[in-house]
């Protein structure tokens, strides 16, 4: 009988970070982890689409009664200027206990993580059910070709999760102080104004659109969205970029564009943040004799996972390994959870992250530790 030798989380976060998985490209992350899930009596399978690599793996048979899922990605964001790194961006190089490299916060720990916590538990302890693992090449990106393609894929094969567990990192400060059980919806509207061009000394033979823009912006900028809900914080909306292109101070330019972000609780729906969005384009439009174009793009709808039986089993795994009871919250910004909601009840649990997408980004190596033994609680309590 061969001695069992756990994952390290550690060594295996390293062997990510040193795959240089910039969105949309793979660098073979995902090939260590189908090499690793698949020895393991992993089912493994790819979902591509759209040129992205998404890998699906279950342990166990697709009948089971019982299945538990994670959540991660493998894509990075781009390292910026590689002059202002202390460390190289893909060297994983360890210092003073801290891993240092592009992934190592976000997400690569919390999927090195997770695949060795799910490793170890079916080897030594074979559940009564199944687990799950999906990872997509696609998160940091657009997010078209990414968990969503894994999720198209579960629907056509019979595939499911009964409830799943994000790895994102979710705490602000300190190791288990923080639990996602949702998120606000995000929206992005692009604007337009055309007017007519003119002599900045004769403005009465032009229409100058930036008057009308600014009025615009004005507007949705301090209008109250609302005052917040029993589970999130008030809804916000930022003017981000206000731009016309104009480098002449005796010119009324033609047109100019503007770009608002909103971040969103439950209380509004990207339908009915767009219709308030018309409206307030349609006065201007008639107030100023201007065109406003718009464009709206909805990046997910805010959605919550009432606090419950799968919130309460995650905190009570984080406080037992970490001594933190953590906050349940609705902060930050989206995540692969907006899609899964829609598949299962999701959570979301991963390290702090202070230094994601920054450069030097690091983790702490206990902490990767610590989120291994924190996963490896989960599904103990989970198939219990």
């Amino acid at each position: 009988m061969s001695k069992f030798t756990p994952v390290d989380p550690v060594e295996l976060t390293a062997a990510l970070v040193r795959c240089p998985s910039v969105t949309p490209a793979d660098a073979g992350a995902q090939d260590i982890l189908y090499d690793l899930l698949s020895e393991a009596g992993f089912t493994c399978a790819w979902a591509e689409r759209g040129g992205i690599r998404n890998l699906f793996a279950r342990w166990g048979s697709q009948g089971n009664t019982r299945s538990f899922g994670f959540n991660g990605h493998t894509d990075v964001v781009p390292i910026g200027d590689e002059a202002a790194w202390s460390m190289p961006p893909f060297g994983a190089e360890i210092k003073d206990g801290i891993m240092y490299g592009r992934g190592t916060t976000d997400m690569k720990s919390g999927v090195a993580a997770f695949a060795a916590a799910a490793v170890d538990f079916v080897k030594t302890t074979p559940p009564d059910g199944s687990i799950v693992i999906t990872i997509t090449g696609d998160e940091e990106g657009d997010a078209i070709d990414g968990t969503t393609a894994l999720l198209e894929y579960m629907e056509n094969n019979g595939e499911r999760m009964d409830v799943c567990l994000v790895g994102e990192p979710t705490c602000p400060n300190t190791m288990g102080e923080m639990i996602k059980i949702g998120r606000r919806g995000s929206m992005t509207i692009k604007f337009r104004v055309v007017g007519k061009q003119g002599h900045s000394a004769y403005p009465h033979r032009a229409n100058n659109p930036l008057p009308a823009m600014m009025r615009l912006m004005d507007r949705l900028a301090s209008h109250e969205l609302d005052t917040g809900t029993d589970h999130f914080d008030a809804s916000t909306l930022a003017v981000v970029t206000v731009d016309t292109g104009n480098p002449a101070s005796n010119v009324i330019p033609a047109e100019c564009a503007a770009t608002v972000n909103i971040r969103f609780n439950d209380s509004h729906s990207g339908a009915s943040l767009s219709e308030w969005i018309e409206n307030e384009v349609a006065a201007i439009r008639e107030a100023f004799g201007v065109q406003i174009e718009t464009q709206v793009k909805i990046s997910g709808e805010s959605f919550i996972t009432p606090p419950g039986d799968l919130s309460s089993m995650v905190a009570g795994a984080v406080e037992a390994v970490t001594g933190v009871a953590p906050e349940l919250s609705t902060t930050g910004g989206t995540s692969d959870a907006r899609f899964v909601k829609s598949h299962c009840p999701v959570v979301e649990f991963g390290l702090v992250g202070q230094s994601m997408h920054q450069v030097d980004e690091h983790v702490r190596v206990e902490h990767i530790e610590q989120l291994k033994t924190i996963y490896t609680r989960i599904l103990q309590d989970y198939f219990a």
